[in-house]
């Protein structure tokens, strides 16, 4: 889990996204080629907000790999068992504990474990995520985005070729 400094904006979320995939699992599995993201309608993460698809598409590009991105339905986030199983155990954790500090509220998350095998990581992010950047209609249609054909503007995958592997010359 990323704690940050400044707004929530989409650039943090994708490089919360970025810094998991890249320290806990891409090593896990070197030949994944696709990912899955489930995600609320609105917020930093919405269907509806460019720069998150922008963003997306970076790592994506970076990759090869194939982001699916399924959003919740407007209004049904709470159906998010991932989310709530976290928090829940995240909120018990930290109960009556005064979060003075980043690194206060850092050290309460990553402490957090449960019964059922439940560990979570978490780190401080320093950077700096401006609020309100605009993204051009140029900047979306460069981004390679294939809507599924079940409601396309909440589900679709953005990126999915993988860099190819340097080809043996033989002898």
């Amino acid at each position: 889990m990323s704690v940050g400094d400044t707004a929530d904006t989409a650039a943090f979320a994708v490089e919360s996204i970025r810094r998991w995939w890249t320290t806990m699992v891409q090593a896990r599995f070197p030949n994944a080629a696709r990912l899955m993201i489930t995600a609320d309608a609105g917020g930093s993460n919405g269907y509806r907000v460019r720069l998150w698809k922008r963003e997306l598409g970076r790592p994506a590009t970076e990759t090869g790999l194939a982001i699916t991105v399924c959003h919740f339905p407007p209004g049904t986030s709470k159906w998010n068992r991932i989310e709530h199983r976290l928090w829940s155990a995240v909120s018990m954790n930290w109960r009556g504990r005064p979060l003075v500090s980043h690194e206060v509220v850092v050290e309460l998350i990553g402490a957090t474990t449960t019964r059922t095998g439940l560990t979570v990581h978490a780190e401080r992010d320093t950077s700096t995520y401006p609020k309100g950047v605009t993204v051009t209609d140029e900047e979306l249609a460069a981004v390679p985005i294939k809507p599924h054909a079940f409601h396309g503007e909440w589900n679709y995958t953005i990126g999915g070729r993988r860099p190819s592997a340097p080809r043996s010359t033989g002898s």
